[in-house]
């Protein structure tokens, strides 16, 4: 079984509607700082990103930001990180995501959450990674993702060695767990890399 050390965080910059999203940020944040799980992140301080980076900041944990050039403002890059990387572009970013992480957690968001989700997945169908991709469903945000990951793979557009890829749970716990017993499928193209 695989220790997590790092996780990127993928989550909203915004706050959503429901104020159980920004709990839920900021509780994860704080837990993952007390299981000595550093997160790497979007580098931003407001919405869900902020809640996640303050939650784990406030336990002691290492938070590392990753923002491109042009959202610095935009995001309003936190100046409190342990680390704050800031790079070119999106393409940069997600991939110092993955280079600095051993996985992938998802809280609820929007199209950027979505893109970096998505990506993570794709990524590892395709053998570039072998790291677990976790999705926190907090209040059933993603109810129906989940169903349409499950759709993709009954039409064949998700082959069945891959559809375990995304690991879905309720509470943070559990998807910690999983994650950390997630073994990698096999890859479209060569063997996966060692996580």
């Amino acid at each position: 079984m695989r220790k997590l050390k790092r996780l990127a965080v993928y989550c909203g910059s915004s706050e959503g509607t429901d104020p159980a999203f920004m709990a839920c940020a900021r509780d994860v944040g704080a837990q993952l700082a007390r299981w000595g799980i550093a997160i790497v992140y979007g580098g931003g301080c407001v919405g869900m990103m902020g809640a996640v980076a303050d939650g784990a900041l406030s336990a002691g944990g290492e938070v590392i930001g990753v923002i491109p050039e042009a959202l610095v403002h935009a995001e309003l890059a936190h100046r409190g990180l342990t680390e704050l990387h800031v790079v070119p572009d999106m393409h940069s970013r997600k991939a110092l995501f993955t280079s600095l992480s051993d996985g992938f957690l998802t809280l609820p968001g929007g199209v950027g959450t979505m893109d970096e989700l998505w990506e993570a997945v794709s990524w590892a169908q395709l053998g570039y990674h072998a790291k677990p991709v976790g999705v926190l469903n907090v209040e059933g945000f993603y109810d129906p993702l989940l169903a349409f990951y499950r759709h993709m793979t009954e039409c064949g557009f998700i082959r069945s060695q891959h559809a375990g890829i995304l690991i879905a749970r309720a509470s943070l716990p559990a998807l910690i767990d999983a994650m950390e017993r997630y073994e990698a499928h096999e890859p479209l193209i060569g063997r996966a890399p060692r996580a």
